[in-house]
């Protein structure tokens, strides 16, 4: 340790020591057991509570259970029912959304108690829909419009420092009760809108300044954070702020650097923003590979917060066409959460809160299918998903609930709303690593958002994150665009077209070319989790199957195909990533897609999905870019195999191509050397000739590394008959 790194260190040890310093912040978590009741007016708070409802969770979790207590029609929807048949042509279109229960509202209830009095309570309501309103012993504390952000309340002046408090929060039952320029989620593929306080509530305790915002922005360069802290008076009197910040490793508690403390005088009722820049010592990078964490302890006096975080840099690259992580390009590999779908999944109830059962989901399992990075698609998910992703190392694009393609519905929404909204939904997830990419949209039309939303909270991200922009153009330079190449939207789409394809961009979203491109939405497969098709893919099985196909042939056939698309795409290299659709999401017979679970209490995906998509999405990639049906016996031919390499370090093996019989005996091989350079790609052609013997076979071929930095071989298979 030098002289300066010791003179900090001594002076932030002195400062604490003082006793004026001494205070932190007291947290309090009001998460469990609330009671619950319903009412129609909003005024008409209830008097007795005859219901209980786990808090975070959805009320469709209550004890006794609420009659309809989702039903709820949002205009797309109806409209989407209406083309597919399931309701008559002369339904009347709702302008909004029609309610079909007889409530309007839900208040929860509970009382608790505070550990200590201090001069500033602060209740946190992390997420809750449609709409929060509080109150405390009686007195109205304040409103929140927002569905997907977290929802702040000043409880000073009405808390009960030395008895016991009760808390009343009304939610709204169904979109219809939110003012109409707040976006309450517009997925037409959605059925049920469900309320609920879906995310924790806790209460914060602190001494004046209150630490009110606090961001910390990576510089990878010379492994250093800025520091954005913004503090309140919110006291009668000027209070002295002696604001001092202290890093450490997160797992160990080793320390990695200080700031020097700074002092203010702070007026009632003022703010005062600090930024320091502070050098870590030993700076270690946080990667999907190696996610290191750092806490940062922040102190001002009266208030105190411990703030975890990540050195990384995550960007996209126009002219190279590339994601870059932490400076080295970096292809992306992964899938899609849509959460609020799931939301309404008969099996859903409490699950999404439940440790294990997250911790499965976001952490053991995308590491088995070699997945770096999710989307959470049309509907934020709890805070703690977001800690869970730090910790596991992924790569999180961040969806804002928006997603039509309708223009009427921008009618509706106020610039000023959709800039809070979405400066909210940055400041709720800006300190998390894992959080790589803002997103606005889902295959949207709207120019509001790239030509008035994105440009006014851009900036208030310091660590300059990227913008998708759903179907618009993008809104930044090297911002990049999605790409949705539905090839079986044409039920009558054969994979033999893909001998001839180059992979290149859809253009399905009219956006310019330039652009850094990635897939996060392909297939068009979607089969219900006991292998019936879906509202979308019921003619695709019949043309590929016929009509007599059994759910085990189309959830072989699901997985084999998805399988080859996913290594079809990776092997073109013209996306920066590759994301599956869809990881989570409803399973209902009228669902129009579904997921890859065989039960998703126990999260057992389907095997054949693990075993060819898994497969797929390994690092070391391999295609066969054959996919005829049938082969000639004895017949020789030349086979292309394209492979690419996702590391960052040369990789040499062997490739061998090989014919296996039902028996699973290799009847004929051919092998040849290859090297892979870094992040490169290459395609081998392999002279092979067919079986003799008539029958079904399996064209497979085989990357074997010997050296660099796949420890594992990876195969391609393409199902035929030898006639």
């Amino acid at each position: 340790m030098n002289a300066n790194s010791l003179f900090r260190a001594l002076l932030f040890a002195a400062l604490l020591s003082a006793p004026s310093l001494l205070a932190q912040r007291l947290s309090v978590s009001l998460d469990g057991t609330w009671e619950v009741e319903e009412s129609v007016g909003a005024d008409d708070m209830p008097r007795d509570f005859r219901h209980t409802v786990p808090v975070p969770a959805l009320t469709h979790s209550a004890t006794p259970a609420f009659a309809n207590v989702d039903a709820f029609d949002i205009r797309g929807s109806v409209q989407n029912q209406i083309n597919f048949g399931r309701l008559p042509k002369n339904t009347p279109v709702p302008d909004f959304g029609v309610s079909r229960q007889e409530r309007n509202y839900f208040w929860y209830a509970r009382r608790f108690q505070v550990p200590a009095r201090k001069q500033v309570a602060m209740l946190k309501v992390g997420k809750a829909q449609f709409g929060t309103a509080a109150w405390l012993n009686g007195r109205k504390i304040g409103e929140h419009l927002g569905c997907f952000t977290a929802g702040y309340f000043d409880l000073t002046e009405a808390m009960n420092w030395s008895g016991e408090n009760s808390l009343v929060i009304r939610i709204g039952a169904h979109p219809g009760v939110v003012p109409r320029d707040i976006p309450t989620g517009t997925d037409y593929e959605k059925y049920q809108w469900t309320p609920g306080i879906y995310d924790s509530v806790s209460l914060a305790l602190s001494d004046n300044p209150v630490i009110e915002t606090l961001q910390v922005a990576p510089n990878i360069k010379d492994g250093s954070i800025l520091v954005e802290t913004v503090v309140r008076n919110h006291g009668a009197q000027p209070v002295e702020c002696r604001l001092a910040h202290q890093i450490a490793a997160w797992k160990d508690g080793r320390s990695a650097g200080a700031s020097k403390p700074r002092k203010v005088v702070i007026q009632p009722g003022q703010t005062h923003t600090f930024r320091d820049t502070i050098q870590i010592k030993n700076a270690r990078l946080w990667s999907p590979e190696d996610p290191f964490l750092h806490v940062l302890e922040t102190r001002t006096g009266g208030d105190s917060l411990k703030t975890r975080f990540g050195l990384r840099e995550f960007r996209f690259d126009t002219a190279t066409k590339r994601a870059y992580l932490n400076g080295r390009v970096y292809f992306l590999r992964g899938s899609n959460i849509t959460l609020h779908r799931f939301f309404e999944d008969p099996h859903s109830g409490t699950l999404p809160w439940q440790e294990a059962w997250t911790r499965q989901l976001l952490v053991e399992i995308p590491k088995k299918m070699h997945w770096n990075s999710f989307r959470f698609c049309i509907g934020p998910v709890p805070e703690k998903w977001f800690d869970l992703a730090d910790e596991a190392g992924l790569l999180i694009q961040n969806e804002y609930f928006i997603w039509t393609g309708r223009s009427d519905w921008q009618k509706e929404w106020s610039e000023t709303s959709l800039v809070r909204e979405y400066s909210e939904f940055m400041r709720d997830h800006w300190n998390h690593p894992s959080m790589a990419l803002w997103d606005a949209a889902n295959e949207t039309v709207a120019p509001i958002l790239g030509e008035t939303v994105i440009p006014a909270v851009r900036k208030l991200d310091l660590s300059n994150r990227p913008w998708e922009n759903g179907y618009n153009v993008p809104s930044g330079p090297d911002d990049p665009v999605e790409d949705h190449p539905y090839l079986f939207s044409n039920p009558k789409f054969q994979m033999t077209a893909l001998e001839t394809m180059t992979g290149a961009k859809s253009d399905n979203s009219g956006h310019p070319t330039g652009h850094a491109a990635f897939v996060n939405e392909y297939g068009w497969l979607w089969l219900n989790r006991d292998g019936s098709p879906c509202l979308l893919t019921e003619k695709l099985y019949g043309n590929q199957l016929g009509p007599n196909a059994t759910s085990e042939q189309r959830l072989s056939l699901n997985a084999y195909l998805l399988g080859g698309l996913t290594e079809f795409w990776r092997a073109h290299r013209n996306f920066a990533g590759v994301l599956h659709f869809v990881y989570l999401t409803y399973n209902k017979p009228e669902g129009y897609t579904s997921d890859h679970w065989r039960d998703v209490e126990k999260l057992e995906l389907d095997p054949g999905f693990s075993d060819y998509v898994g497969e797929a999405f390994k690092p070391l990639g391999v295609y066969v870019n054959f996919w005829q049906p049938t082969l000639k016996a004895a017949t020789e031919r030349r086979y292309p195999v394209m492979l690419v390499n996702d590391y960052d370090r040369t990789v040499k093996g062997r490739l061998a191509l090989a014919f296996e019989n039902a028996d699973r005996k290799i009847t004929a091989t051919r092998e040849v050397p290859f090297t892979l350079e870094p992040l490169g790609q290459i395609t081998l052609g392999l002279p092979l000739t067919a079986p003799q013997a008539p029958g079904d076979y399996i064209l497979k071929a085989t990357a074997l590394p010997e050296n660099g930095p796949a420890t594992e071989s990876t195969i391609s298979r393409r199902k035929l008959k030898v006639e």
